[in-house]
Order: structure tokens, then sequence, then C-alpha cells
């Protein structure tokens, strides 16, 4: 197996080169920005020198003697010495020198086309002459010295051998490439510092090794039967794996967002609360059990991260438990009833007392049902007449009477919502009855077109006007001072579901003196999902 070449040495040799390649480039845009400069410079000189050989009154008298080159050419060669040009020529019109480097070439014409100085023009070129190649400017002479609108009587040419031109570039180079060769050294260096700082960051790590912990961790993550929703300091959820988002029904959209947005509002709380928690909520119509704790790197806090366990199988199965311990105890009750009246007839009967003993069992009727009585006939939901039956026995086991309006309807319409709700509103009048009340309780349901509407009231203490507005919230409880963790979802759970069933929950006083709450659920649709949860 061929190994790859490791990170550190992958980001250091990529450095280096980033680095050659701007020190370079840099060099090179350096180099010909000193080239431009050394050229322009010279141009000016030359165009300067040109334009006062042109300009000046002995050159152009010169051009009448006999002889122009007599004079032109001592003072070309005292120009060009003095200012450092390759060579300062002057011509007449025909393009015949009176003055050159080379004496010898004095009176010959010219190598190179003199036309554009001689059309008034300024020329400013490369090219090659007796001489060699050489930068050059050619300007126009005038008869009447600086009146450009006088005859044109010959040329002025001032120029500089490439030659010299590079000599002074290179003149320049060994100190830019030593500031060069400086640029990439320090480049290396860092090169390596930063290779061996990102190196250290990802703990000596190689690429494939991050991306196999990564791998690995999200498939831990997202594998466990617990939901993980995490963090950061500023309360955004950047974590979220597949359990979380089912328990809590939430979309991949959700990271990023900030938790108290897409959360409930009591989960919310727990990841913004800096202590450590356990602590039941609901969430939507699930309960959950919540563990919440710091998220630690280095010993700093960067975020918080929440465990979520599914608890709501656990309170059904706790709900089956109480409704059977329910009727358990009416069994129990009327057990006892029925042995205490046989015993009063064995009594009767060893008295003789036959006709008493008849009496007793006459005035006793069928005694063996659960409840005194019937449930209303309108009742037809057999798991809400059973529930109304069992809670009827354990209300009279209190000393409360638990009262169900003859008028009642309700059909069957295939959920459990109508018991989770009865069951759960009448605990509570039931609590609420025991609670300084006369001990009534008033049950009424009523079936129609619109939907069914549930109303049970008590003659309890009431609900503060103060509290009205929580008892509906998750984890509120008015018995334990408001939150806690261990009470306070059944009301918040009946909302929800009169919420999913498209109706809501009103509480209101009632004229037995407590409170009345009131239900209006919609017509149950093939569509709408069984609720998860049955807490009565």
């Amino acid at each position: 197996m061929i190994r790859t070449m490791p990170l550190r040495s992958q980001l250091f040799l990529l450095q280096l080169a980033i680095v050659l390649v701007i020190v370079a480039v840099a060099g090179s845009t350096a180099v010909a920005m000193q080239r431009l400069q050394i050229r322009e410079q010279y141009q000016d000189r030359m165009v300067g020198v040109a334009q006062s050989v042109a300009q000046l009154p002995s050159v152009i008298e010169a051009f009448d003697e006999a002889d122009p080159s007599a004079t032109i050419q001592p003072i070309a060669d005292l120009i060009r010495e003095s200012t450092g040009v390759t060579y300062v020529v002057v011509t007449d019109a025909e393009g015949l020198r009176y003055s050159h480097p080379n004496p010898e070439l004095i009176g010959e014409p010219v190598s190179t086309d003199p036309s554009v100085p001689l059309s008034g023009e300024i020329f400013v070129g490369t090219q090659t002459g007796t001489l060699g190649e050489s930068w050059r400017v050619k300007v126009p002479v005038y008869a009447d010295g600086d009146n450009t609108d006088g005859d044109i009587i010959g040329t002025a040419s001032v120029g500089v051998l490439e030659s010299a031109l590079d000599a002074d570039l290179y003149e320049d180079l060994p100190r830019l490439l030593a500031w060069l060769i400086v640029a990439a050294l320090v480049g290396s260096a860092g090169a390596i510092w930063i290779s061996r700082l990102v190196w250290r960051r990802i703990y000596r790590l190689e690429p494939e090794q991050i991306a196999s912990l990564l791998e690995t961790r999200d498939a831990m993550i997202h594998g466990i039967s617990e939901g993980m929703v995490a963090v950061d300091a500023h309360h955004r959820i950047v974590l979220l794996n597949d359990e979380a988002k089912r328990l809590l029904d939430l979309d991949d959209d959700a990271t990023g967002r900030p938790a108290a947005a897409v959360m409930e509002p009591a989960l919310a709380r727990l990841l913004t609360d800096p202590a450590d928690t356990d602590e039941t909520v609901l969430s939507g119509e699930r309960v959950l059990l919540a563990r919440t704790s710091d998220a630690l790197v280095d010993g700093v806090r960067v975020g918080r991260v929440m465990i979520l366990r599914d608890r709501t199988e656990l309170y059904q199965l706790l709900t089956d438990l109480d409704g059977e311990r329910d009727a358990t105890q009416a069994l129990r009750a009327q057990a006892h009833e029925f042995a205490n009246r046989m015993h009063t007839i064995s009594g009767l009967l060893e008295l003789g007392r036959t006709e008493q003993a008849v009496d007793f069992i006459s005035r006793s009727g069928h005694g063996g049902s659960l409840v005194s009585g019937s449930i209303a006939p309108g009742i037809e939901d057999p798991d809400a007449a059973s529930l109304l039956m069992t809670k009827s026995t354990i209300a009279a086991e209190k000393g409360i009477t638990l009262s169900i309006d003859d008028t009642s309807t309700l059909e069957a319409d295939g959920t459990t919502d109508v018991v989770t709700i009865l069951g759960i509103l009448i605990d509570n009048a039931l609590e609420a009855a025991a609670d300084g009340g006369r001990g009534l309780v008033a049950v009424h349901l009523e079936t129609t077109d619109d939907g069914v509407r549930i109303t049970v009231s008590d003659d309890g203490p009431g609900v503060p006007p103060e509290d009205v507005a929580g008892i509906f919230s998750s984890g509120y409880s008015t018995k334990d001072g408001g939150r806690t963790g261990t009470r306070g979802f059944g009301l918040a759970l009946v909302e929800r579901i009169a919420r999913r069933r498209s109706g809501h929950v009103v509480v209101d006083d009632a004229e037995l003196g407590g409170a009345e709450f009131t239900v209006w659920l919609a017509p149950s649709l093939a569509d709408v999902p069984r609720s998860t949860l049955q807490m009565p």
C-alpha cells in the first residue's frame, strides 16, 4: 500500500509553492517596473536634451555656414558628455549628419528614417543604427528656433544604447534579489510554522483519521436510542440526532437555529439553565425525561447537551396500572359492602327474624353493580362508560358525589382522546373537591355534528386568576408552587389533544362554586393520528 504524504508536509509544500510563486511574480513585477522607470527617466532626459539642441541659436545659425559640422560637432560632443547620453546627432533636411560620436560618419546620410521629425512630430522609440540598438528621441529643428510655425531645416536625435539601459537595470538587481531571497526565506519559515500549528491543532491526526473519527461519531450519535441535542454558547442548536428529531418532531433545518425558536419552552429553558438537571417534560403529546449538562472543552463551557428518553410508554403502563388499581379498589369496596350485608342477613336469620331479613334484602336491591344506578344511556363509547363507572366508585370511596348528566351523549370515535381528557379532568376535579369543597363533581358529555363537548365541574377552591394563564403549560402545577418535574402535565396534555383535534379548552367558574373545564373536540377523522398518551 502506498503511503500518502503526511498532512504537515502537504501543507508546508503547498504554502512554500505559494510563497515562491508570489515572490517570483513580485520580483518580475518589480524588475519590469524598474525597467520602465529607467526608460522613462532616460526618455525625459533625451527629450529635454534634443529640444535644447534643436533650439540653440548657435546650432541654428550654423546651418547657414559653409561647414556647419565645424560648429555643431563640438557642441554636440559637449552636450553628450555632460548629459550621459550615447550620442547627439544633428542632421539637415536631407538627413545628412552635422554631428556624430564617430567623426568619420559626419556628412553621411543617417541610417534610420528621419521622416517623422521632418514632418514636425517627435519620435520616441527603439531603432538600430550605426552604434547598435538604441532608445532614441528625434525632434525637428526649426529655422526660427522655438517657433513651431517656421520651416524645418533639420533634425536633432539623442539616444542611449539598449545595452546601457540594461546595465543600469542590472546594477540594481542584486539588491532587489537580496530582498526577494529574504522574503522567500521568511515565507518558508512561516509555512513551516503554520503547518506545525495546524498539525498540532488537529491533534496530530491525518485527514483519513479525522474522517474516520467523524464517521464513527456520526454513526454512534445517530445510532443511539436516546435523543441528543447540543447547543452552543449562544443557545443555537449545533447537533441534533435522528432520535431527537423524532421525539421533538423537528426537521433538519432546525440545526443552526435558536433552541427557543424550534423547541418547547420547557425544553429550551433546560438548555439555557446553567445547572445540570434531570426533569420530566412534555413535548407534543410525548412525556420525555430530559437530562442536561454543560459541554466543556479544556475546562471551558462551550454549550449545553441534552439527553432525551421517551417515557410515553412507561406512562401508558402506569396509566393502565392505575386503571386496574382503581377497578380493584372498586371491587374490594363492593365485596366489603356485600360481606357486610351477608353478615346482617345471617344475623337476622339466626335471630329468627325472617321477615326482617327479607325486608333488608328487598331494600338492598340488586346491590351487585359497581355503582348504584346506571351510566347515562346516551354514552355509547364503552371505554368512556367503563372509566366513568370506575371513577364513580372511587369518588364514593372518598366521600365525593360524581354525578353524570343523564342527557349526556357520546359516540365511539375510534380514538382514546375522550377517555384521556375525561380521566385527567375528573382526577383533577376529585382532588379539588376533596380540598375544602362539599364533595361534588359533575360531568356532562355532548356529541353533535360539530364534534364533542366535554364539561367537568367541581365545588373545590377553583383556579386562582393568576394561575389561569399558566395551568395549560407543561410542568405547571398549582399544588407544587409552580414549576415542577413530577406534576403539571395533565392539563397541558388536554390542551394539546384539543389543539390537535382542531378544538380548544376553556376554564371558568362553575355553578357548584369551583372550576369548570370545557373541552371542544372536532369530529375524529381517519387521518387524525391516535393520541400517543393516555394519562387519566
